[in-house]
């Protein structure tokens, strides 16, 4: 959600930011819009004070006996001036949130320009990819081959997009999910939470999920919907709070099922597990003052990057672009896991700053010295497992299909070093 103050002080910037994200302007317009409301306000204002002025002349009138009829033609008058107007006022105000709830959070000026993920930016590599003495394989032929990737029985159950896992791998990616939280809960100092996987209209437009992605999730029939990531529960914990400065930062992490309908996407990534209705993931979110905004950031991103460093798997840092930025944010990095069974790099995590976008629209707040101030939000992927999978079982294949196990998660895995 956009401040209106803010938008009313300087609409041309308003608009030059829309148009970095390739859309037309709407601030002039939205502050006519704006002064036709608080101008019905004000007239709003007058004519109810003039309709208790009349009231009282109309009662002191009949108590002395006097004809009140014209008086009281005038008080219908009024009453149905004031029933107009607040109805005109309503209608505005709207209408100026309806049009500000659509439109994306304005970028950072560090974020690029550009229209597509051709235009984002590599801000580092991190590893070495892997020189395989064979030709490496996707991870959907290795899990067939081993028995342990099962996609028909998944299209049997729930149909295309779902996939069952069993034995060592489905191990295996329970383990990614508990070295995840591990290290995020030890090291980083983020707060394991268990959340809901349902959640109301509240919490899902408080997050920027609706109205704009209200086709990519799935709604029950009683009205609620299944998170699309663990990003919507955790982060409108806040929701409608003042929080105590004392309180922030909060680092709050959870490993959850995720659910998206993947509309749009017929087509892409229909082998394997890449891109799937039902995938597990590691979320991370920061509910932090602005002024720390920008550190966390980086703190978070890093985070999630150390995942990827110890698991032993190539990866890059993106610096997305305007035209590749999500709804949401004011600045994204993605990480991008080197897959070479594919020979593509993919994205295995991404950590946005929304700045106050989310708290604007969830009545976040925090106690400041000046006053309450609306807190910033921070959320990221730290990582998510399926994918994670993937790159795990491609980067460490063996020529006759076997997979290592590295290190770090052999203690998790029983010890053993090789699914085979």
């Amino acid at each position: 959600m956009h401040d209106l103050k803010a938008l009313r002080a300087d609409p041309t910037a308003f608009d030059a930011a829309l148009e970095r994200r390739g859309l037309a302007p709407v601030g002039h317009k939205l502050v006519t819009d704006d002064e036709e409301r608080r101008a019905a306000l004000a007239a709003l204002q007058d004519a109810q004070g003039a309709r208790k002025v009349l009231a009282k002349e109309i009662g002191q009138g009949k108590k002395s006996g006097e004809d009140t009829s014209d008086l009281e033609a005038r008080a219908v008058e009024l009453r149905d001036e004031i029933t107009r107007l607040e109805v005109h006022a309503s209608t505005i105000e709207k209408n100026i949130n309806d049009i500000l709830m659509s439109l994306p959070n304005r970028l950072d000026p560090s974020v690029p320009d550009g229209k597509s993920e051709e235009d984002n930016v590599i801000v580092h590599y991190r590893g070495e990819k892997r020189d395989f003495p064979f030709a490496p394989k996707q991870h959907f032929e290795l899990g067939e081959a081993l028995g342990l990737m099962d996609f028909p029985t998944a299209a049997k159950l729930s149909g295309t997009r779902f996939v069952v896992l069993r034995g060592a791998l489905a191990r295996l990616e329970r383990a990614l999910g508990q070295f995840m939280l591990d290290t995020h809960t030890s090291e980083f100092g983020y707060h394991e939470t268990s959340v809901p996987l349902l959640v109301n209209d509240e919490a899902m437009y408080g997050t920027d999920k609706l109205p704009k992605f209200a086709e990519d999730s799935f709604r029950t029939e009683d009205g609620r919907w299944l998170i699309p990531t663990a990003e919507v529960p955790l982060t409108a914990t806040v929701m409608g709070e003042i929080l105590p400065e004392k309180a922030l930062p909060i680092r709050l992490t959870a490993l959850s099922q995720c659910f998206r309908s993947e509309a749009g996407s017929a087509g892409r990534d229909v082998r394997g597990m890449l891109r799937q209705h039902q995938f597990t993931k590691c979320e991370l979110v920061s509910i932090v003052a602005p002024e720390e905004s920008e550190a966390e950031h980086e703190r978070m991103t890093h985070a999630a990057e150390t995942i990827l460093e110890r698991l032993g798997i190539a990866f890059r840092r993106v610096l997305l672009c305007a035209g590749d930025t999500g709804f949401g944010a004011a600045k994204t990095f993605d990480l991008e896991a080197w897959l070479p069974g594919q020979q593509a790099w993919r994205e295995i995590s991404s950590c946005s700053n929304t700045r106050d976008f989310q708290a604007r629209r969830m009545k976040a707040r925090y106690r400041s010295e000046n006053g309450p101030a609306f807190v910033n939000t921070l959320n990221g992927s730290g990582l998510a497992v399926g994918r994670t999978l993937i790159a795990l079982m491609e980067t460490y294949q063996n020529e006759d299909g076997s997979i290592d196990v590295p290190e770090v998660l052999q203690p998790y895995m029983g010890h053993i070093k090789k699914i085979s």
